[in-house]
Order: structure tokens, then C-alpha cells, then sequence
């Protein structure tokens, strides 16, 4: 089934540990890799720093079954800064998963609802405060 999922991973002094998510790996369950976005971006300089802070990568298909508990098995150096930012494409916006007691699990964000879904890894994230709902 062809449903895109973006994901974008946030974490401060990981440029080692998700560099080889950046890539092909065909041990992975998923194969698409991660693309390091650089802090210049934000900074709008066009000179790119020695270090990076977040990650993106979008799935076209739903093949990034692992990727979360991969993602927790990783030796962060800082996992307190750790962010995964996901959206489904049915989603109102993206969900926030946090690293705790090292497992990533879904932090509720306020007027937000996640509901199953079978088209979905995750289900669906819906907004509550959208007139209509």
C-alpha cells in the first residue's frame, strides 16, 4: 500500500550514532536513510557547523516497521534531548515520541486525540479543537 510517514529525529551530539542511518544498509528492516539536516539551515548562513541536531526521512510506503525500537537501542550521548516527530499522512500534525526509561513512547500533546487505524502503523492522529470535531 503506498501511504507516505515523515519522520524527523532531533537529538544533540548524535551526528555518530546516526550517521549510519544516513546509509543503504540491507540489514535494515527499512531502506530508505535519513538525511542529516545541518544547523546553518536554521541559522541561514549557508556554512554548515560541526555539528547537527536533527534528521528527516520519509517513508513511502508503510516499510519503516523498527525503526522506533530501533531508534531506542541506539547508544545516544544525550538521550534526554532525544525527539522523534512523526506524521502519518492521514495525521493533523505530528506526534511527539520521547525517550523514557529507555523506551520511545508517545507524549500526549494537548487538544489531540490518537485513534486505531489499520492503514496505519500508529494510528491517526487527530486535532480536537478543528471546527467540525
Amino acid at each position: 500500500m503506498s501511504r507516505y510517514t515523515e519522520v524527523i529525529v532531533l537529538a544533540r551530539r548524535a551526528e555518530e550514532v546516526m550517521e549510519p542511518l544516513t546509509r543503504p544498509d540491507d540489514h535494515r528492516a527499512w531502506h530508505q536513510c535519513f538525511t542529516r539536516v545541518g544547523d546553518n539551515v536554521f541559522a541561514g548562513s549557508g556554512t554548515p557547523s560541526e555539528e547537527c541536531y536533527a534528521w528527516v526521512i520519509q517513508f513511502g510506503r508503510q516499510n519503516w516497521g523498527g525503526l522506533l525500537s530501533h531508534l531506542e537501542s541506539l547508544p545516544w550521548p544525550d538521550p534526554w534531548s532525544v525527539q522523534v516527530l512523526l506524521r502519518d499522512e492521514d495525521d493533523d500534525c505530528f506526534g511527539l515520541w520521547m525517550l523514557h526509561d529507555g523506551r520511545l513512547l508517545e507524549v500526549p500533546l494537548p487538544r489531540t486525540r490518537r485513534e486505531p487505524f489499520s492503514d496505519t502503523l500508529t494510528g491517526v492522529l487527530s486535532r480536537t479543537d478543528r471546527p467540525g470535531r
